[in-house]
């Protein structure tokens, strides 16, 4: 999720203008009218606007802050607070909690670095408190609840500074799971790393019913993983495998292809690479939709295979008993390219740098870029079987240009999504909501 600021392609495919600067509504629970563009004109410095309303939505939403650093400063010497996810607690308190993982790094600017934390927002009464932290962990980012009830969290680090001392070989990051006490989702009981979900740069967890977890690695040849646990819910033991795509090919029929367990722990990605696992441009966030898994790849270039520099893809793995792989979201098929505006060219919304996925209420993906004027997009699904969504739609833009829009997340109440807000300009970072509620009931942290 690092900002990355890259060239621009200048052409835009006239056709896929109506995709993105559609004036009729995008039903469902979340109805909106797209806005007219990214906040090129509106970006500011203004820190009462970056503090309280630094998105810009569409008519008829609000935008309120539910925590930010001025009820929990984790990392005080440094300029921001790092929040990267963000999930609800799934069980019979569904709704209750806010999750989220603090992505911070050795020598981020902190003096004396503490190590990576997760911490819990209690959306009923406000208060943010530290649920878990430990100074060997960096970058931590992907989370997960799953359906046994556990927490699950990631690192997102290439190159481990600060080994695990229980897996010390591991070369990457590391998942770790989270169990709690009986009946109390706010007080952890233990917490085990998995190996066995491979060493490597991660992001976006996910889980199907059989209890499978997909994992990837945020390199620019990273590759897609599943993980096929001996025993429902035991994450301890089982085999990780690899997307292969048949032919050399990104896209097209594919298998799960079965990867070297002790070389998993050690170094995911050479275990990948002995088996010709297929590459992609830093797949970060994924997301599963029925029998659908996307991901998000920040630098693809749909057309270059080659080419690690591209404006990024959405690609949708159809998890049939043989995965059937295809781009989902392409910038120039159904959603323009982005230009960025200069002293002689007129700025041109688009997608570029897509990064963090979510699962709307009624089953779209909404997708959040990391890129100045971090931009939230919502994609209909595929209806006329082309393998495209049939529609992308710009839903909010951020007026904080050096910011991004993280961690995107719908919970019980169909009418609200939760994002945060982190490298702010302000160096105030925020968990918000944006909702279609008249009357917002979260409480502030500033209340």
């Amino acid at each position: 999720m690092k900002k990355s600021i890259l060239a621009l392609p200048l052409c835009v495919a006239v056709t896929t203008l109506v995709y993105a600067t559609d004036a009729s509504f995008v039903n469902g629970p979340m109805r909106f009218m797209p806005i007219k563009g990214s906040a090129y004109e509106q970006t500011t410095s203004d820190p009462h606007i970056l503090n309280t309303k630094p998105w810009v939505i569409p008519k008829g939403y609000s935008q309120h802050i539910v925590s930010d650093e001025k009820n929990l400063d984790i990392y005080p010497n440094q300029s921001d607070m790092n929040d990267m996810n963000t999930v609800n607690e799934t069980g019979k308190r569904a709704g209750r909690y806010l999750y989220r993982t603090q992505e911070v790094r050795p020598g981020d600017g902190a003096t004396t670095f503490t190590g990576g934390a997760v911490s819990i927002t209690d959306l009923k009464t406000g208060k943010t408190k530290i649920l878990a932290q430990r100074a060997d962990w960096e970058a931590l980012d992907g989370i997960l609840w799953t359906p046994w009830q556990t927490l699950l969290f990631a690192e997102e680090t290439i190159v481990s500074q600060l080994p695990d001392p229980d897996v010390p070989n591991a070369k990457s990051g590391l998942v770790y799971e989270v169990k709690f006490a009986k009946d109390d989702p706010t007080t952890v009981e233990e917490i085990s790393v998995r190996p066995m979900l491979g060493s490597l740069s991660h992001e976006g967890i996910e889980v199907d019913h059989e209890g499978n977890i997909y994992v990837i690695d945020e390199d620019k040849k990273g590759s897609i993983y599943k993980f096929v646990p001996e025993t429902y819910g035991d994450l301890s033991k089982g085999q990780l495998y690899a997307l292969r795509v048949h032919k050399g090919a990104k896209t097209g029929m594919g298998e799960w292809v079965a990867l070297d367990m002790s070389q998993v722990q050690i170094d995911a990605r050479i275990a990948a690479q002995a088996v010709n696992a297929t590459p992609f441009c830093r797949p970060e966030d994924i997301e599963k939709i029925s029998g659908t898994l996307f991901v998000a790849l920040t630098c693809e270039d749909a057309t270059d295979a080659n080419n690690t520099d591209g404006p990024g893809a959405v690609l949708a793995v159809k998890l049939w008993k043989n995965p059937k792989v295809q781009y989902f979201v392409q910038p120039g098929v159904n959603v323009p390219f982005e230009v960025k505006p200069t002293d002689t060219v007129k700025g041109v919304t688009g997608l570029r740098r897509p990064d963090n996925l979510a699962k709307g209420p009624d089953g779209k993906l909404w997708i959040v870029e990391d890129n100045d004027n971090s931009d939230i997009w919502v994609a209909v699904p595929d209806e006329d079987n082309d393998g495209y969504s049939d529609g992308v739609h710009l839903f909010a833009s951020l007026k904080d240009k050096s910011a991004e829009g993280t961690g995107i997340y719908f919970g019980k109440d169909p009418y609200t999504l939760f994002v945060n807000v982190q490298h702010s300009e302000t160096g105030n970072d925020k968990t918000m909501i944006i909702t279609r509620k008249h009357q917002v009931n979260y409480p502030s942290s500033n209340e």
